[in-house]
């Protein structure tokens, strides 16, 4: 599984981006989809996560109320929008698959298999 993400920016504080994610195969409706973060000189951090049919999804709670991860099975693409966007958000966002033979939700970097090379979203305050 190859994953490429996009649609990252500067932007100023209170702003929106959307991000995406871009998988091959053809069991991305099969699995479990993340994103992560990791900003300079920190760990990468889990940020939200959804189910394979994206009707069940988990967040972290600094981004609750403000980010939405959702998918379209058919375009093998996930999606995080991000609105009311802090400087505290700055990072590297990675997008992250799990293996099909695990269905549920997870926030531990550990339990994704697949990850993108990332894209740079930048917070200016």
């Amino acid at each position: 599984v190859q994953l490429q993400a996009s649609g990252g920016g500067l932007v100023q504080a209170g702003g929106s981006l959307r991000l995406s994610c871009a998988a091959s195969g053809r069991t991305f409706g099969s699995r479990v989809m993340g994103w992560f973060r990791q900003a300079p000189g920190k760990e990468r951090e889990f940020v939200a996560a959804i189910n394979r049919s994206g009707g069940s999804t988990y967040y972290r709670d600094s981004v609750k109320g403000r980010f939405t991860i959702s998918r379209e099975n058919a375009k093998n693409t996930v999606y995080l929008e991000m609105n009311s966007l802090k400087p505290e958000d700055t990072a590297v966002y990675y997008c992250t698959a799990r293996s099909a033979a695990f269905p549920g939700l997870t926030t531990t970097r550990g339990d994704y298999d697949y990850w993108g090379q990332g894209t740079l979203v930048t917070v200016s305050s």
